[in-house]
């Protein structure tokens, strides 16, 4: 027993993961009520990954993965969601007298002793990955008998009240909810509502690609949508018309928006939902991922008294980041920055923003023609679209305002046809243009999973390009 009660950070010197010195100065700068744990994931010294197997071994405690687990529904009821969520432990399965939990942390023995009072069962524990034991919560702990009940074939959807989707405690409320939570969970920027002939595909796009999340009855479809619809206030009397929405909410205090389209497909309204995590915005051009070469030329166009720099890239591709950073680099009490945005999608302290609304004719054309008469020193479009945009921002650029903007074009070679396109006469191209940044998102290899090998000449050469040296290049 003693030596199962081993302190974390011995283990881990013992392992050879950290060293004593790292331990002495997570110690010191940790908070008290933060865990030793915690702390190293949070300075870097080590990866949830390598905690786990230093426990595993040195403990003898098995690691379990709970993507794929088939955990019993009734657990649930054993551990309160609070105590669950505050101390990240998970019920698996209960066999004879005893009870079989996931923690993230299996040292945590108050926990253990607390789970065994309270529930009279002896307790036998796994780990698990801390984001693991999250998703797993979310997943089991909100489904009650009610969305149990309506997920089945034999519910009958005219036996649901129309005012049921509007109650926050009916079923649909519920797997609505749980559905924005595990999306916000897994950090996805968009779920997909995809009706299909006999049922209802729910899509999360994480990291770039799309993943099924679950599949639901068809006769949920009518109901789902109606409820998304009526939490973005759209007509959900429409449904042969593309419809735009918006959703503001708090999950786990801090806010997130969540920006809704709707479209008519064959099989009925298809719903997107792209989510704007407010309490995770970049404000920060360190934290952005430039090469400092790139860093340093972002900054010096920044320095511009005038001119207009020009962000390009895909869909999703971080332009609003980048540009967010920008302004807030720039911001300050001896400038005046306005901007108009379609929607304005992070608010800044310090800086005048404009929403567009098309329906009372305040266009981007329009909006940036009063922004002209408000003595503004910078100038933000979220993106020019048009002829009469572009004219008013090459303009307002060379009347001493500094403008940045977005545009959609492939790279950044293909912004100058594009304005040309738009009939943007060259000369006031070569005036006003300052720069223009073309950006693409990058995965990035887990810090576990990676290794390393010889690049080849044709790599070096193109890292020698971009001024990035380097022998050896990561790959997952």
């Amino acid at each position: 027993m003693k030596k199962t009660r081993k302190r974390l950070g011995d283990l881990l010197v013992d392992s050879g993961l950290i060293t004593s010195e790292q331990l002495e100065e997570t110690l010191s700068q940790k908070s008290s009520n933060q865990k030793l744990g915690d702390s190293l994931l949070q300075q870097g010294f080590i990866t949830e990954q390598q905690l786990i197997e230093v426990l595993e071994f040195q403990l003898g405690i098995p690691h379990v993965s709970l993507y794929r687990y088939p955990i019993d529904q009734k657990m649930v009821s054993l551990i309160p969601k609070e105590m669950a969520m505050r101390n990240y432990i998970m019920p698996l399965k209960l066999e004879g007298d005893k009870l079989f939990i996931a923690m993230a942390d299996p040292m945590d023995y108050f926990t253990i002793d607390d789970i065994r009072l309270s529930t009279g069962f002896q307790v036998e524990v796994a780990i698990a990955t801390k984001d693991d034991i999250i998703r797993t919560i979310n997943k089991y702990y909100d489904l009650d008998d009610s969305v149990e009940n309506m997920l089945g074939e034999e519910f009958n959807p005219e036996q649901q009240e129309e005012e049921s989707i509007a109650e926050e405690d009916s079923p649909m409320v519920k797997l609505v909810n749980q559905l924005l939570l595990r999306a916000i969970q897994e950090r996805a920027s968009d779920i997909h509502v995809d009706p299909q002939e006999d049922k209802v595909n729910i899509r999360y796009r994480i990291d770039g690609v799309l993943r099924t999340e679950r599949n639901l009855p068809k006769h949920m479809q009518s109901m789902l949508i109606a409820r998304i619809k009526i939490m973005a206030n759209l007509d959900i009397t429409e449904s042969r018309v593309p419809q735009d929405g918006r959703i503001k909410m708090n999950v786990e205090f801090h806010p997130v928006d969540l920006r809704i389209s709707s479209l008519p497909t064959v099989y009925g309204e298809k719903v997107v939902m792209r989510i704007l995590d407010l309490g995770n915005a970049i404000n920060d051009l360190n934290k952005l991922g430039f090469s400092p070469t790139h860093h340093e030329k972002f900054k010096d166009l920044l320095k511009e008294p005038n001119g207009i720099i020009l962000i390009t890239g895909p869909t999703g591709s971080g332009k609003s980041s980048t540009l967010y950073a920008g302004l807030n680099d720039l911001n300050s009490d001896q400038v005046n920055i306005i901007t108009v945005e379609d929607p304005v999608e992070y608010q800044i302290e310090g800086i005048n923003q404009l929403q567009v609304n098309t329906k009372v004719g305040m266009t981007f054309a329009n909006g940036l023609r009063s922004i002209l008469r408000q003595d503004p020193d910078i100038i933000m479009v979220g993106e020019i679209r048009d002829s009469e945009t572009a004219e008013i921002a090459v303009r307002a650029s060379l009347t001493g305002h500094l403008v940045l903007s977005t545009i959609h074009t492939n790279d950044a070679i293909s912004t100058v046809n594009r304005l040309i396109d738009m009939k943007i006469e060259p000369f006031l191209l070569a005036s006003s243009l300052s720069g223009i940044i073309s950006q693409r998102l990058v995965r990035k290899i887990c810090r576990d999973c990676k290794g390393t090998r010889e690049v080849t000449k044709r790599e070096a050469d193109i890292f020698q390009r971009h001024d990035r040296v380097s022998r050896k290049i990561s790959y997952s």
